[in-house]
């Protein structure tokens, strides 16, 4: 049996955020009904819009909603917002990324379906928060979980412009957050019988990533400078590059406890006696010339052979993989984090993984996963039949142009 066989998400969202969180769920067994536009959540023809090309398909849309259910409904029209009330009637949770303004206007907002279905877990995920003057400006995980939580600052070297973050990850990192607070509502729901709005924002999810940093200004009225290489807090904590061209990290965190074995490995003796870096404050202060100094010892051998190495000494390190090194790295592999996803019908099962894991495994209830992402609208028929609308009803709506 699944995790959560037998609830029903009614997922309303697009691009990524919202969809995310549904993903999750779908993967741990729930049934996720995605409500999408006519011509489908844009997110399926990403790749083709940034490279204006007719490419058509688009992973990162496969890795969030494989296992869903779609119906695409026109929700401006009065029958398409009939039908998605009668939808969210039948679920345990509804989530969405909507704007609130917009929520508001066609009646699918936190007060009006709560007061209509006090069971229902009511999950909003939004760019910067439910109140405010802010609270429906549009906000992309660039713009409202890197730029404005002060993440994006918290990475900049000093006098280095801001970095781009991965696209998509603080839309990942705030749909995880969403999944924990349903699953918390749906605890309290099975103590109370009543179901709760649950609310997060990119914005929020930004702040908290960052939170020794803003707790640290908050509580005791200082920060330390963004994290510099060239100049670090702990030069033990530092990335340095190999004779290969190939990047790691030292983590040396507790300077004194692991400075000699560092200096063993990296057969730099003249260290452990050069006036400079006697002391873990000496080491920080003179951070720039250690720093440099690491950097000649560590071009002597390649990536490989440190691991050799700091393994021989017990020394606190990690590869600093890229993409291509996540599918060969053995550690990778076996922490589970990729998965073979069912295809579409007609289509060769692949003899290897082809997608990402979501990230948590249950030793009771392990994840199965039941198919590809659907086609635009492939189970309207199926889950409208449900409700008892008739096909003649169906004919109609499709003429009209409610139901995709």
């Amino acid at each position: 049996m699944s995790l959560l066989k037998g609830i029903r998400v009614v997922e309303m969202g697009l691009w990524v955020a919202g969809p995310a969180a549904g993903g999750i769920l779908a993967d741990w067994g729930a049934e996720v009904v995605k409500i999408e536009m006519p011509k489908g959540d844009p997110m399926r023809k990403l790749f083709g819009a940034l490279s204006g090309s007719k490419e058509d398909r688009c992973p990162p849309f496969d890795l969030y909603n494989r296992g869903k259910k779609s119906i695409a409904l026109d929700v401006n029209h009065p029958d398409g917002m009939a039908l998605v009330q009668r939808l969210v009637a039948t679920a345990d949770v509804f989530i969405t990324n909507m704007r609130p303004q917009f929520l508001e206007r066609i009646g699918l907002d936190h007060a009006t379906l709560l007061a209509q279905y006090p069971r229902l877990v009511y999950a909003s995920l939004t760019a910067y928060g439910l109140e405010g003057p802010d609270r429906d400006a549009p906000g992309f995980d660039m713009a409202a979980y890197s730029g404005r939580s002060g993440l994006a600052d918290r990475a900049t070297p000093p006098g280095a412009a801001p970095p781009v973050l991965p696209g998509g990850m603080g839309d990942n990192v705030t749909a995880i957050t969403l999944v924990s607070g349903i699953m918390g509502a749906l605890f309290h729901r099975e103590r109370t019988g009543l179901g709760q709005m649950v609310s997060t924002s990119l914005l929020r999810t930004g702040i908290y990533s960052i939170g020794m940093d803003v707790a640290t200004r908050v509580g005791l009225d200082r920060i330390a400078p963004a994290p510099s290489r060239s100049k670090p807090q702990n030069p033990l904590m530092n990335s340095y590059c190999a004779s290969d061209g190939k990047w790691f990290w030292l983590v040396g965190a507790e300077s004194e406890r692991h400075w000699p074995g560092i200096v063993k490995a990296l057969d730099g003796s003249e260290l452990l006696t050069d006036e400079r870096y006697l002391t873990p404050r000496e080491r920080r202060r003179n951070a720039g010339a250690l720093v440099l100094a690491i950097d000649a010892l560590t071009a002597r051998h390649t990536r490989a052979e440190w691991a050799d190495i700091f393994h021989h000494h017990e020394v606190w390190w990690a590869p600093i993989n890229s993409v291509d090194d996540l599918l060969t790295d053995p550690q990778v592999l076996a922490c589970g984090a990729f998965v073979t996803v069912p295809v579409a019908d007609g289509q060769a099962t692949p003899e290897r993984f082809n997608g990402v894991a979501t990230p948590v495994d249950f030793s009771a209830t392990p994840i199965s996963l039941d198919g590809p992402p659907p086609g635009v609208s492939a189970d309207a028929d199926a889950l409208l039949r449900e409700l008892g609308v008739a096909p003649d009803e169906l004919e109609r709506l499709r003429a009209i142009a409610v139901l995709t």
